[in-house]
């Protein structure tokens, strides 16, 4: 069975210029999102094959580590594509698991974020959309986390 696709979008009140900033900068990570990452290990220069480890707080309650490379990183686009290689799922024995986010600018200090992710399940199924929600919500909720430390750090990732 082909990979299932899930989409969505959200607004952000932070332009994409700065959301992009902290996207290619991984070491920021425990940082904007501190509580939820503890750490990240990053093998490469950011762009396509660099391979990130993310260390997640277990009191997040989703998983001790997700492991992603980076298949396309295209800063004039605003385009971040990964493939996931390791992470631990709530929603099911995932085959395979890839994202790209797009960010386009709305306004000075706004952006829409894009969200496409592929999965494909180990029995060829799909999930239900209560699952395909939790994968969804999980990426807009760190992408929360990087609009508020933004929006309270005005000066950073000017």
């Amino acid at each position: 069975m082909a990979p299932v696709c899930i989409s969505d979008e959200r607004a952000v009140s932070v332009s994409a210029e700065r959301v992009w900033k902290v996207f290619s900068d991984p070491p920021s990570m425990p940082k904007v999102c501190a509580g939820f990452i503890d750490a990240i290990e990053v093998e490469g220069d950011g762009g396509a094959g660099t391979v990130s480890t993310m260390k997640l707080n277990p009191a997040a309650g989703v998983g001790s580590t997700y492991k992603t490379r980076v298949t396309v990183c295209d800063g004039a686009a605003h385009v971040l594509k990964s493939e996931v290689l390791e992470a631990e799922s709530s929603v099911g024995k995932l085959k395979s698991h890839s994202t790209e986010t797009k960010l386009e600018a709305t306004g000075d200090a706004s952006c829409v974020a894009k969200l496409k992710v592929e999965y494909e399940l180990e029995d060829g199924g799909s999930l239900s959309p209560e699952k395909e929600k939790i994968i969804v919500d999980g990426y807009y909720g760190m992408l929360k986390m990087i609009e508020d430390y933004l929006v309270a750090h005005p000066n950073e990732y000017a």
